[in-house]
């Protein structure tokens, strides 16, 4: 403890005396050369610097906001993409390169396919089957049953949505939009939209686990526990479903992947290529009857 006192005041005597010129003569003048003349000397000194980093800053801001801004009109295109005009896909990237969307814009991507008129026909649909086959009972039959049915339906969409699109991505940094391949042979491009269920794109345009679907789809089943019939719930039933929805995305992706075929093949609809995916190729333009724009 001693030592430590000794320090503290031992070298600013030492500092104060040389350049006072007491302790070692001509070490003031020495040591006043090595000295600025003025503060603003230090200012001048420092000033590029200083310049030099806010240039760098205004230009990472302006690279972002450009991104941001190209993301939008990415994004706007994509909200008007459906499958012979009814069924929407506005998740889809077919030109294969997209810039990242801000956490604000999947949110945005969430509400705009999580609310459009085709989800809710699709859980009418669903709830129907459902009652016929008197799955649920525990909803039982009737009017009262079939609208248990048709709310469970839409929240489970929604849950899965919201978590897998939404929350998730921003947190982990992915991007919850399909990114088309459109190359290669038809096994390949099976095998690709498929395993886009459990390998995703990320925002900074590298590839990795697909966190955010297979995690989305757990959480959506474990809140499925809350609204499901006592008869229905638990935790092997919470996987199995988690599983049974993967599977179906990987099934439905394949209609992604092939649309833009299947509608050249039977419809006559032509594309032309563009873009490139994972630099590995080219890949056709956005099946114009799923996009007004085009």
């Amino acid at each position: 403890m001693y030592f430590l006192c000794f320090r503290r005041w031992f070298m600013p005597v030492m500092v104060f005396l040389a350049l006072s010129g007491r302790l070692f003569p001509g070490a003031a003048q020495e040591v006043s050369t090595l000295l600025p003349d003025a503060p603003g000397a230090v200012q001048q000194q420092t000033a590029p610097s200083s310049n030099t980093t806010q240039q760098t800053t205004n230009q990472q801001t302006d690279q972002k906001k450009s991104q941001q801004d190209q993301a939008a009109d990415e994004l706007k295109r994509e909200e008007q993409q459906r499958i012979l005009g009814v069924v929407p896909k506005f998740n889809v990237v077919d030109s294969g390169e997209a810039a990242p969307l801000t956490s604000k814009q999947k949110f945005h991507l969430f509400w705009k396919s999580s609310t459009d008129p085709f989800i809710f026909l699709t859980s009418a649909f669903d709830a129907g089957i459902s009652q016929a086959q008197d799955n649920f009972p525990g909803y039982g039959q009737g009017a009262s049953g079939y609208f248990k049915r048709f709310g469970a339906s839409y929240a489970d969409t929604f849950d899965g949505n919201l978590w897998g699109n939404a929350i998730l991505p921003s947190l982990l940094h992915e991007d919850p939009r399909y990114f088309r391949k459109g190359t290669g042979s038809v096994t390949s491009r099976i095998l690709y939209a498929a395993e886009t269920t459990v390998w995703c794109r990320r925002d900074d345009g590298t590839w990795g686990p697909n966190y955010s679907n297979v995690a989305g789809n757990i959480i959506a089943g474990g809140i499925s526990n809350v609204y499901y019939p006592q008869s229905d719930r638990g935790a092997g039933l919470t996987f199995q479903r988690a599983l049974s929805v993967t599977a179906e995305g990987a099934i439905g992706a394949q209609l992604l992947e092939f649309w833009p075929d299947i509608s050249r093949r039977f419809f006559h609809k032509r594309s032309h290529p563009t873009g490139v995916v994972n630099g590995t190729g080219a890949a056709p333009d956005p099946d114009p009857s799923s996009n007004p724009q085009h």
